[in-house]
């Protein structure tokens, strides 16, 4: 959400910043009106309430004097006679308040932030831009086979059964293939913590409403989460599982003020994430690049507004760490307003070389959201002692998309009989573990003969 006072006092750049992200313009003239007339109303209703609690302390003052004046008892119920309309008009502009309170929550809420100054104009991916690389694409002697086709030659992951027990966009690890994305997981949990310094969370995988709507994913992407019903009658609540687990990180210190020297707060979380992907049927249907469940470790940051964007090129490169160690070349983009996500006032994304697409796609997304969650979700610090709350800033970012980097190392390190060797920065992890082969110093996922 963004500040209030955007919407009275700064229509016009807020206007010409959100038509770099393609929002109607009518969108935000609707918005600024009922802004507008939503003060007015707060303005005038203060007024008449001021009125009435004034003419209270008058009233009693003459019913007081009634016993000796009949003046003043005649005057005193003039003036009751006079509140009650006051009272009944305030009534009247209290429900106008509510009712344009709702509508203004309500288009504020679906509202995307603002794309900070550097972000490059432009409308998709194609006007993103390279910040850097970072390795070069292997040149294979061979054609490259795609995930699918590696995976399921060695038995590791089973699409067709996980779809005859839950549809299309699901998945079956099996053997080596379940082992190797553990191993990532565990893998990039102690590079977080032990090198980088976050703090590890397990959250919980289902959340309500309010964390939902906290990190932006309510009320405008419903159709794009799965929601489960738990309880009946009274005790009856809906919860949803969490499509990342940015949201329940970001909504750890949800409605809270935070004491003098608590930030900055790094978090980090291993969960399965769940995405019903509507509107994206027809992409990525083939193997685990878009699944409606998936496993990802991210990264969440809550900092001072000051620190937020140095802060957000180091989780960039704590994301690119991750590649590095497993030696997967990558690149980095600067993504254009139009192309980013909803809460982002500015994001990197890493695209991963996939030989088999013979491209880069993505694998991780980092975003500045600057105070725009904390504002939903009510996140705020103190500097000093006696100092006024402040909204804190908000970051998060995939460190890494596991499924994905999954895939990245079937295809980059695949050999011409469709056996794969497991990056070095892995063997501890797997080395003596049924399914994987060493030869030598080097450990394999083989064909079984």
């Amino acid at each position: 959400m963004l500040d209030p006072r955007y919407y009275t006092e700064n229509v016009a750049d807020l206007e010409k910043a959100l038509l770099r992200r393609n929002v109607d313009p009518q969108f935000i003239s609707q918005i600024s009106t009922l802004a507008t007339r939503r003060r007015g109303l707060i303005h005038e209703t203060e007024k008449l309430k001021a009125e009435r609690n004034a003419a209270s302390q008058e009233i009693a003052q003459l019913k007081a004097k009634s016993k000796t004046d009949p003046a003043a008892a005649k005057l005193a119920d003039e003036r009751v006679l006079a509140m009650r309309a006051v009272g009944d008009q305030v009534k009247s502009m209290d429900e106008e308040l509510r009712q344009i309170e709702t509508q203004f929550t309500d288009l504020a809420y679906r509202i995307p932030n603002i794309p900070h100054a550097s972000v490059p104009a432009g409308k998709g991916s194609e006007d993103n831009v390279e910040a850097r690389r970072w390795g070069d694409p292997k040149k294979l002697a061979f054609t490259a086979k795609d995930h699918v086709a590696v995976a399921e030659g060695l038995g590791i992951v089973d699409f067709e059964r996980a779809g005859r027990m839950s549809g299309a966009r699901f998945s079956l690890y099996l053997g080596a293939g379940a082992t190797l994305e553990r191993a990532l997981i565990q893998f990039m949990l102690d590079l977080h913590t032990r090198e980088h310094g976050y703090t590890e969370v397990i959250p919980p995988f289902m959340v309500n409403r309010a964390a939902m709507t906290g990190t932006g994913q309510l009320p405008k992407f419903e159709e794009d989460l799965f929601k489960t019903h738990v309880g009946v009658g009274a005790d009856a609540r809906e919860l949803y599982l969490i499509p990342t687990s940015e949201v329940p990180l970001t909504n750890i210190h949800r409605e809270e003020i935070l004491d003098p020297g608590k930030l900055p707060l790094y978090f980090t979380a291993y969960s399965p994430c769940f995405r019903s992907e509507a509107g994206s049927y027809g992409k990525d249907t083939r193997g685990l690049i878009r699944q409606h469940q998936f496993q990802k470790v991210e990264l969440v940051k809550i900092v001072e507004p000051e620190k937020s964007y140095d802060e957000l090129e180091a989780m960039v490169r704590n994301a690119e760490k991750v590649l590095q160690k497993l030696e997967i070349p990558y690149r980095v983009m600067g993504l254009c307003a139009g192309d980013m996500g909803f809460g982002a006032a500015k994001t990197y994304d890493l695209e991963v070389w996939l030989p088999a697409q013979a491209a880069y796609r993505e694998i991780s997304s980092c975003s500045n959201c600057e105070d725009f969650q904390a504002r939903r979700a009510g996140i705020r610090f103190r500097a000093e002692a006696q100092a006024k709350p402040r909204f804190a800033h908000t970051l998060n970012g995939s460190g890494l998309a596991v499924g994905r980097t999954f895939v990245a190392i079937l295809e980059n390190f695949q050999d011409a009989d469709g056996n794969v060797e497991i990056p070095r920065a892995l063997h501890r992890y797997v080395d003596g573990a049924p399914g994987f082969v060493r030869d030598g110093d080097r450990l394999w996922i083989k064909k079984q003969k």
